[in-house]
């Protein structure tokens, strides 16, 4: 049998998230947005029962070479990983694939049952793409976009329906109303109030660009969270800022909501110096495309779903 190159071990805590971080900032600039990024991270890592789904591999000089991270749900869980740049042997991969298969095998399902694992690539990575295919991963029809828009025009002035106004969230407090909204407006229970606390406790989060939209009776109908990744722009050598995620209550819908606050955070990036804006949406999202086409976005790549079914016998 083979010499197992890698060793490997649990999250460990913050120390473990610095040379993680580090791991991402090997990335070459045209990688500098791709999932998982430096904020993404952080907030992921500041959840415990993500922390105890992290893994970390070393080469033999104790250099971290890889990542991993299941994100888990009722019934799939979404692989998310980093390898060093330069690893051409595979071997890596494989391991991380057989920790996460077994990570879910301990989860002692249902007889008969079928687990799926899921991971993402994008358009314009096309390795990623065969590493997992080889690993068995088969990609999924549609997926979601990435676009961006120029923000060295004029931007137009946000329309508002009668008694509807616009403001920056009320700091934690309003947190657990946020959530609400949030569920309401993509149909489901990921979120919780524990990760946007995560959100809003990053170094870089900035409180008076967490947008929401107030209906006249005082409940929240929509928001926009923007923000400035500048470990990304560093990497990048770009000045980007992101109007990313936007979702209106279905209560709401149909009445410009999701537009003007878009044209707020634009105009907030502006004013912080940045020279375009990005955000990404569902290929099935018809109406935010629609939205995001209206106020000058355009689509620069795709991002790819993949799936794999563990099947329990």
């Amino acid at each position: 049998m083979a010499t197992c190159l890698y060793s490997d071990r649990t999250y460990a805590g913050p120390q473990d998230l610095q040379a993680m971080l580090g791991l991402l900032r090997q990335r070459q600039p045209e990688r500098a947005s791709d999932f998982p990024g430096f904020i993404d991270l952080q907030e992921m890592l500041a959840i415990p029962k993500i922390q105890a789904d992290t893994r970390l591999w070393n080469d033999p000089d104790g250099r971290l070479a890889g990542f991993a991270i299941l994100d888990r749900y009722p019934s799939s869980a979404s692989l998310i990983f980093e390898i060093a740049p330069g690893l051409k042997d595979n071997k890596l991969e494989n391991q991380v694939l057989v920790w996460a298969e077994a990570s879910i095998q301990s989860a002692i399902p249902a007889s008969g049952s079928t687990f799926l694992l899921e991971s993402n690539s994008s358009s314009d990575d096309p390795n990623r793409i065969i590493l997992l295919e080889r690993l068995g991963f088969e990609r999924l029809q549609g997926g979601a976009f990435h676009l961006e828009r120029s923000l060295a025009g004029p931007i137009a002035q946000p329309q508002l329906p009668k008694g509807f106004m616009i403001r920056p969230i009320r700091g934690e407090q309003e947190a657990e109303d946020w959530v609400r909204l949030h569920r309401a407006a993509l149909g489901t229970q990921v979120m919780t109030t524990e990760y946007k606390l995560a959100m809003m406790r990053m170094p870089t989060y900035d409180p008076h660009m967490d947008l929401v939209m107030v209906a006249p009776d005082g409940r929240l109908a929509a928001y926009c969270v923007c923000f400035i990744n500048f470990e990304e722009n560093t990497l990048s050598g770009q000045r980007n800022g992101y109007t990313d995620p936007v979702a209106t209550h279905p209560d709401f819908q149909r009445l410009g909501l999701a537009k003007a606050l878009l044209l707020t955070g634009l105009s907030l990036l502006k004013e912080r110096g940045m020279l375009s804006a990005r955000l990404g949406t569902s290929s099935n999202n018809i109406a935010m495309l629609h939205t995001a086409e209206s106020v000058g976005f355009r689509i620069t790549k795709k991002v790819y779903y993949h799936q794999k079914p563990i099947h329990f016998t």
